[in-house]
């Protein structure tokens, strides 16, 4: 499963969303309300654990984890700086 589906499947499963098809990869999970700030901190904890990277407190942003997509480049550039 690709980043973008298993973090797609965890906001499904973990929040409030009557409608998945309202979730698209651009959606704002924070300006929709699907995501609070309670709900983010869960969204990282899971993100660290799925995929054995760190979030730092200046990266917390809406710039990297605003939506699935910026999700999914920001875990793909903490991979890579992580690798080898």
């Amino acid at each position: 499963m690709s980043v973008k589906e298993r973090v797609k499947q965890f906001i499904l499963e973990n929040f409030y969303v009557t409608d998945p098809s309202e979730i698209g990869d651009d959606t704002s999970l924070i300006n929709t309300g699907y995501v609070d700030s309670t709900g983010m901190l869960e969204l990282m904890a899971f993100l660290e654990k799925e995929y054995a990277i760190r979030i730092t407190d200046t990266e917390a942003t809406p710039e990297n984890l605003e939506t699935i997509d910026r999700i999914m480049r920001f875990v793909a550039l903490k991979q890579a700086a992580a690798a080898p």
